[in-house]
């Protein structure tokens, strides 16, 4: 069997965690290939080492002295070192790295280091290979991640190593400049890495012990979800719920490769394991809830709108011709009703109102603000009977009105609109009628 694991910064923090990480991945000799974040935050108030090489890079850039900063990101490295009682230097590193912020390398090439540094310790701590995932992770000259090459270059490279470190976020276009993924790319570079080698399963190990029903600042100490596909992933992390950088999920998808979501500080727990499909019955009738504040609806009225042609798609393009993508789209047989991102659709409000006069005509158009869109989803609520009507019943009893709800054709998820001041009630009426009463 072999496993790809990947640490995120919170676990690689201190000597402590890395001697936590080091445990888990003599535990099991499937642990064979390593992908490392930056060190994060020790403890609350303290700075992540990206951010301190964000800084550093930007006196820098901006021709202030920056030594100062380089060497506080040096202690956090030796700090480690020293911790783990390892004879390592990065004497070299730092020299080099200090050229190329002088020489304006880029901020990209500055965020980079973090995991690149990281990497090195890694691998002297567990006497694994390092891999510069420079050298076999590609991007084109257009900065888009290169995936047909990437894979060939890594599966090859990989192929000779027993077992290696390779850090995360970022790669190189074909100059050799360096080049990252978004925030959170080291979850992409696990899975590719996953991928690469035909992984078993990947495992990506956090500070929580797996993926949540819901958002713990909302409710106390939520369930865990033991499985879930990922197309249920997609719908969750969409409307906001976050363990996993979205872009991780599709190379092992593709690859039909399992991910495990793991906790380091609690290495007993199973966490959540997610995949493409699945037999298993979820605990609950749903898997999860998940949502976002932050919207406007604006409802348009019409007699006979159904009957008139292209009514849905002249809308639409007032929207796209200012710029302003919608999610979601509840119509009757005389009123449509438009959801929008509020911060996006607020400066350009009059010209779209003026617009859809324009193209449809309306017998009446009005604008709602400040509402929240909640997404309840769950590959066993195709099963069950009646799963809208409890929503209704539980966001009814606890005096939340609904604006809106929209159930998808698959079945997998409803979509409800409240006021943003029932945001969280309304998740937590939720959260009751289907877990809570469940236990």
């Amino acid at each position: 069997m072999k496993k790809v694991v990947k640490f995120g910064g919170s676990s690689l923090a201190s000597a402590e965690q890395f001697r936590k990480v080091g445990d888990i991945i003599r535990s099991d000799e499937a642990r064979r290939f390593v992908v490392p974040s930056a060190p994060g935050k020790r403890f609350d108030g303290d700075t992540k080492v990206t951010d301190m090489l964000y800084k550093c890079y930007a006196a820098a850039e901006a021709g202030e002295k920056f030594g100062k900063l380089l060497e506080d990101i040096k202690a956090r490295y030796y700090e480690i070192i020293h911790g783990l009682e390892l004879s390592l230097s990065l004497e070299e590193e730092f020299q080099v790295i200090s050229e190329s912020f002088a020489g304006k390398a880029g901020t990209d090439y500055a965020a980079s280091r973090g995991e690149y540094l990281n990497g090195i310790v890694m691998a002297a701590y567990l006497g694994y290979e390092f891999v510069d995932a420079a050298e076999v992770i590609c991007f084109d000259e257009d900065g888009n991640f290169a995936a047909d090459e990437t894979n060939a270059k890594l599966s090859a490279r990989l192929a000779e190593a027993e077992s290696a470190v390779v850090p995360g976020f970022y790669g190189a276009m074909p100059d050799g400049k360096v080049k990252t993924f978004s925030r959170g790319g080291s979850d992409v570079t696990g899975s590719i890495v996953a991928k690469a080698i035909s992984a078993d399963i990947y495992e990506n190990w956090t500070d929580v012990s797996g993926f949540l029903v819901t958002d713990p600042r909302i409710i106390e100490n939520p369930k865990v979800i033991e499985t879930i596909t990922y197309r249920e992933l997609r719908e969750l992390s969409y409307m906001g719920a976050t363990v996993l950088h979205e872009d991780a999920i599709f190379p092992v998808r593709k690859a039909g490769i399992p991910i495990n979501i793991r906790n380091t500080n609690a290495p007993q727990d199973k966490g959540t394991l997610i995949v493409e499909s699945t037999c298993r019955r979820p605990n609950y009738t749903i898997t999860g809830i998940a949502g976002k504040k932050g919207f406007a609806a604006l409802n348009i009225e019409k007699d006979m709108m159904n009957a008139e042609v292209g009514f849905g798609r002249k809308v639409l393009q007032v929207f796209e011709e200012n710029g302003i993508s919608f999610e979601h789209m509840p119509s009757g047989i005389d009123t449509m009703t438009i959801f929008v991102h509020q911060s996006e659709f607020e400066e350009k409000e009059q010209k779209v109102l003026a617009g859809i006069h324009r193209a449809v005509n309306p017998d009446s158009v009005d604008l709602e603000a400040n509402l929240a869109l909640i997404a309840v989803v769950g590959r066993g609520m195709r099963a069950t009977r009646g799963t809208a009507g409890r929503i209704f019943s539980a966001l009814a009893h606890a005096n939340i009105n609904v604006k809106m709800i929209d159930q998808g054709s698959s079945e997998l998820n409803i979509i409800i609109g409240v006021r943003n001041d029932d945001f969280e009630a309304a998740i937590k009426a939720i959260y009751d009628i289907f877990v809570t009463t469940q236990l």
